[in-house]
């Protein structure tokens, strides 16, 4: 499979099946200049035999489940990848795994895929999910245990079809994961991704959103807690290059303890093909303590001006030191007060995901982290 050179606005993004077709990063690359490369152990690095990672699925009955082989003319339908390790992640996977919603099929209930770290070897991953025509399905990939994990997911909805797909990190400490996911609708289709990322040492996420036809439909929702040391990264761009599309963005951070840092990159355009579009994204950011650092660069670049809409909004802020007071004033303690504010701040966002037992488990994830900085 060829490299493709995307030659707009954005610089003259490449894209590729190819890791040798992306050099090696220095840190002053743009889609680098933000990531610890010298904390990613060797998932930059060509390696012939890579280690595994164990995984494990719970699905209903109707929904099909599989190993492919690399080859198989099923893996690769979202198109190439955009950077060096997904790249070499695609080269080095052992087996793919495939998850599919048969064409007017409704999964009952989620679908779960457990995916539990092996040790600090680097190893590669590949999913592919795939929810057919008129079909509809939840599916939560959830990332656990000690790993140095580079993996690309494939999200393909077809025509009429509705997905949700909620990535889950809550690694181990001395984690690294870097992951990109693609996502292509079919007509009339839509999307809900859903990323929340608590765990690891680094991790960088990179959704990459694309339209096949009219109608597509594309939520892009995300929270991520970082504490001292801990490195989160999340980098989207979506690409409306077909008429009479819509996306929504809207990811918040909170950070705590010193050398926590986050980074948020919200790339958006809007081809000169791509009339009708609907898109705005926002990112907020939350620092709760000295030595935390959040960085956030929203980009929209606009080819046409036959759009319904297009906006775009960023904020990071300290703790708001009058809502701390006001709460303090009518008798509830400090570290309570920080915790309702905190709450609040997550909650709206991951009252969207839908399952209600995966909300509650996700609140009491953060805070447990509240608790931790004031131990």
């Amino acid at each position: 499979m060829g490299v493709t050179h995307h030659v707009d606005a954005r610089s003259a993004r490449v894209t590729s099946y190819a890791s040798a077709d992306f050099a090696v990063p220095s840190g002053r690359e743009e889609e680098w200049r933000f990531t610890p490369l010298d904390r990613l152990r060797g998932l930059l690095d060509p390696a012939d035999g890579r280690g595994s990672v164990d995984t494990a699925v719970d699905a209903p009955p109707d929904v099909r489940v599989e190993s492919l082989p690399r080859g198989d003319e099923r893996l690769g339908r979202s198109g190439p990848t955009a950077e060096r390790a997904a790249a070499l992640a695609w080269e080095s996977f052992a087996e793919a795994l495939v998850v599919t919603v048969p064409r007017e099929s409704v999964a009952g209930r989620p679908i779960t895929v457990t995916t539990t770290g092996r040790g600090p070897q680097p190893a590669s991953a590949h999913t592919v999910i795939e929810v057919q025509p008129f079909g509809e399905a939840v599916v939560v990939l959830e990332r656990r245990g000690e790993a140095v994990l580079a993996e690309t997911v494939e999200v393909l909805v077809g025509d009429h079809a509705q997905a949700t797909v909620v990535s889950l990190q809550e690694w181990s400490p001395g984690a690294v994961h870097l992951a990109h996911h693609r996502i292509r609708l079919g007509r009339d289709a839509r999307v809900r991704h859903i990323v929340v990322s608590l765990g690891g040492d680094v991790v960088r996420i990179a959704p990459t959103v694309e339209y096949d036809a009219p109608g597509g439909d594309a939520e892009l929702i995300g929270a991520y807690f970082a504490d001292a040391g801990q490195h989160l990264e999340h980098r989207l761009f979506v690409d409306h290059s077909i008429p009479h599309c819509r996306s929504n963005v809207v990811y918040k951070g909170a950070l705590q303890g010193e050398g926590a840092h986050t980074i948020w990159i919200g790339d958006v355009l809007i081809r000169a093909a791509a009339e009708g579009t609907d898109t705005y994204e926002i990112n907020r950011n939350l620092v709760l303590t000295d030595g935390a650092r959040a960085d956030s660069v929203p980009n929209l670049e606009i080819e046409t001006g036959e759009i319904t809409g297009a906006g775009h909004a960023s904020a990071t802020g300290r703790f708001d030191d009058e809502q701390l007071f006001y709460l303090q004033s009518r008798g509830i303690t400090e570290d309570d007060a920080r915790r309702l504010v905190v709450r609040g701040f997550f909650a709206d966002l991951i009252g969207r995901i839908g399952i209600a037992d995966l909300e509650e488990r996700l609140m009491a994830a953060v805070e447990a982290e509240l608790e931790a900085v004031a131990q």
